[in-house]
């Protein structure tokens, strides 16, 4: 009887086959020498990283040309499970040809989506997330290397879910926004904490500097204190409003919505139709507003028209006089 008729294949079915294919028969696997790498011009990095969670590690050789930066080759070598190799084999592959401050720009989100079979089903289960994250954590450290630098000195922000690659800035501001107060909560707006699940609370897969309840307890705190002196303030007539352009980007967008729902939307449901917020870009003078009409309304003759016009007025009214709304 033959191992997956034991387990009846219901493990195989949480990983793509790609991944499957690369856990068996990895393409980037293997070692570069000083030699090969200067008859081929380049420099050798070698770098390693390990995972102190579940004792995988990595290590992974470029060669670099030094003229331009570009990596002319990679392969790898993994300690660790099948995941590993699987991850570790696609992270080598997608730095080939790119620049090594484009490698950097590589995360583990976009080694698991290049480890799929299709764009919307993950290529392996949640508690292995962690593999492609040590995957993007060897490409730091062997940029770390050809640079001369701290590996640290490539994030520009605190990461809490390393997994979702979700910063504390984002979480902040998200919990603020949308007064949020539940971890579950953060999890649907963010996918923060949705995969290996260690920075949810301590006591998880590996242990975090921040963790998702403690970060919740301490903004809401925040929140309830800035309430008791926004309503003194009130009624001291202390206070004003953030102007629309001044504010960040999910600031723009919860406005955008808020707008949109009081005065727009009402009506193109009751047409059967409806709209959603795509993007938000400054554009010289102006502020645009990219939007995606849905239903009944995306095959409306007036939607480029009438009813465009109408929304772009009142959010000019409400929000700012350089906003333009451009339909995608």
């Amino acid at each position: 009887m033959g191992f997956d008729s034991l387990i009846g294949g219901s493990i195989w079915d949480e990983y793509s086959q790609n991944v499957q294919d690369r856990m068996n028969n990895p393409r980037h696997m293997g070692e570069i020498t000083e030699e090969e790498a200067e008859a081929r011009g380049g420099r050798l990095i070698v770098a390693d990283f390990g995972a102190e969670s579940c004792g995988d590690a990595v290590r992974l050789y470029w060669v670099v040309d030094p003229k331009t930066d570009k990596i002319i080759d990679a392969k790898f070598k993994s300690f660790g499970c099948g995941t590993a190799i699987a991850s570790s084999d696609v992270m080598a592959e997608l730095t080939i040809g790119k620049t090594v401050d484009e490698a950097v720009k590589i995360t583990n989100i976009d080694v698991e989506a290049a480890m799929r079979d299709n764009p919307e089903t993950p290529a392996v289960p949640p508690q292995k997330m962690h593999c492609s994250v040590m995957a993007y954590d060897v490409i730091k450290k062997a940029a770390a290397e050809y640079k001369g630098v701290d590996m640290e000195s490539f994030e520009t922000e605190v990461i809490v879910c390393e997994c979702a690659r979700v910063s504390l800035g984002t979480l902040r501001e998200v919990i603020r926004l949308n007064d949020l107060k539940t971890v579950e909560e953060i999890t649907d707006y963010t996918k923060a904490g949705a995969f290996c699940k260690s920075c949810i609370k301590p006591g998880g897969h590996e242990e975090r500097e921040y963790y998702l309840v403690d970060i919740l307890a301490q903004v809401r705190g925040e929140m309830e204190a800035e309430k008791v002196k926004a309503a003194a303030d009130s009624a001291a007539g202390i206070g004003e409003e953030v102007p629309f352009a001044q504010m960040t980007l999910v600031q723009k967008l919860k406005k955008v919505e808020e707008v949109l729902d009081e005065n727009i939307r009402q009506m193109l449901v009751m047409d059967g139709g409806n709209m959603e917020v795509l993007d938000i870009k400054e554009n010289g003078g102006h502020i645009d507003i990219y939007i995606r009409y849905l239903g009944a309304c995306s095959g409306c003759a007036s939607s480029s028209t009438g009813t465009l016009y109408a929304i772009e007025a009142t959010l000019k009214d409400k929000l700012d006089p350089s906003i333009r709304v451009l339909p995608i």
